[in-house]
């Protein structure tokens, strides 16, 4: 059968209940971020007539703080994101700069490097050149009897070195640097002195007046080494030099062209 409701007036809920009601509504609303603005009509509907709090004032407070908050810790994340990604930015600078810097100090270390590198091989090119060119063994002379000249004067027929223009007494210098193998008494070149040269190849220097080295003797490039005379198998004082491919008699090679290899003008 059907139910019927009883007759009689319908009594309103008490303010209490619809204050608790309307308090858990909008608890609810506050939760989910949202207050809806059709609430209003709804909520007067229920008591047109009441003058007391239905918590609408509230709802709409505590949602605009929420808003609030919201916004604020938004911009927060915002704020912070962008420091992290400006500080991921400066770093990334301070990097390429570094790189940068490292990369110019090995290129300026490099070229330094290369110039100083340079600067030992021109030195070394330098001395091996100082080295290797040889001094006339008379300053300011000439030739006065050429290489392979003929005459009976020599035992071979024919000159073996070149002599030069020199009164006895005048200095006598080793054309280049290297070790004395024999200084003495050499025959028909009166007193003589031999020189291996750093090159291996022999310099010979005859008819001295004086010796001034000795066997064993380390010579440079220009150093005086004796005195011309007129010592020997001669007809007037000279020097009489010769280049050699080795310390003995007959390994001659033409004295004009070796000093002429060596840079000196004869």
């Amino acid at each position: 059968m059907a139910f019927t409701r009883a007759t009689g007036k319908h009594r309103r809920a008490s303010r209490t209940a619809r204050t608790t009601r309307n308090l858990a509504g909008i608890a609810t609303l506050a939760a989910s971020g949202v207050v809806a603005s059709v609430a209003s009509p709804a909520l007067a509907a229920t008591d047109e007539s009441a003058p007391h709090d239905t918590g609408l004032q509230q709802a709409v407070v505590m949602g605009d703080e929420l808003a609030v908050r919201i916004e604020a810790q938004a911009d927060a994340q915002q704020a912070a994101a962008e420091a992290t990604a400006a500080r991921a930015k400066a770093e990334a600078e301070a990097v390429r700069l570094a790189d940068a810097a490292k990369k110019k100090a090995d290129e300026v270390k490099k070229k330094a490097d290369e110039e100083r590198a340079a600067k030992v091989r021109a030195a070394r090119e330098a001395e091996r050149k100082r080295l290797n060119t040889f001094v006339a063994p008379v300053t300011g002379s000439y030739v006065s009897t050429g290489y392979k000249a003929s005459s009976g004067l020599w035992s071979s027929g024919s000159h073996t070195g070149i002599d030069f223009h020199a009164a006895s007494g005048t200095s006598v210098h080793a054309v280049g640097s290297g070790t004395v193998v024999e200084a003495g008494w050499g025959g028909a070149y009166g007193n003589n002195i031999v020189i291996r040269m750093n090159d291996g190849t022999y310099t010979q220097y005859g008819h001295l007046s004086s010796i001034g080295v000795t066997v064993g003797q380390s010579v440079t490039r220009g150093e005086q080494i004796a005195l011309s005379g007129n010592t020997g198998n001669t007809t007037g004082p000279h020097l009489h030099f010769e280049a050699r491919t080795g310390p003995d008699y007959g390994s001659d090679i033409d004295p004009i062209a070796y000093l002429r290899a060596h840079g000196v003008s004869v």
